[in-house]
């Protein structure tokens, strides 16, 4: 199983950006999908997840903001961001928890991070 994240970059305080996240592979089902990001010096938080029956979840400090949801094709999940802050400022990586084809368990997947800057 892979994930394969895209849409990072340098946006001015107030912007928007779009995260999207792409699971692929011998995948049975998807449990859920998310973001969580990381900033320099600090911990991995959670940004915000999205479960196969659509309910989601978001960091206090994103509610208002961001907005998580299922991508049109298969297994993939979009992060809108908009009012965008200098704090938003870290390595953004998608994650999935994904039953494998053939597996009995769920395991737990990381993107390869994408780097999203907020400054002026």
């Amino acid at each position: 199983v892979q994930l394969q994240a895209s849409g990072g970059g340098l946006v001015q305080p107030g912007g928007s950006l779009r995260l999207s996240c792409a699971a692929s592979g011998s995948i049975f089902s998807i449990n859920h999908m998310g973001w969580y990001r990381q900033a320099p010096g600090k911990q991995r938080e959670l940004v915000a997840t999205v479960t196969s029956g659509g309910i989601t979840n978001y960091a206090d400090s994103v509610k208002g903001r961001f907005t998580i949801s299922s991508g049109n094709a298969k297994n993939t999940v979009d992060l809108q961001m908009n009012s965008l802050k200098p704090e938003d400022t870290a390595v953004y990586y998608c994650n999935a928890f994904v039953r494998p084809t053939g597996w009995n368990i769920h395991n737990n997947y990381w993107g390869q991070g994408t780097l999203v800057t907020v400054s002026s």
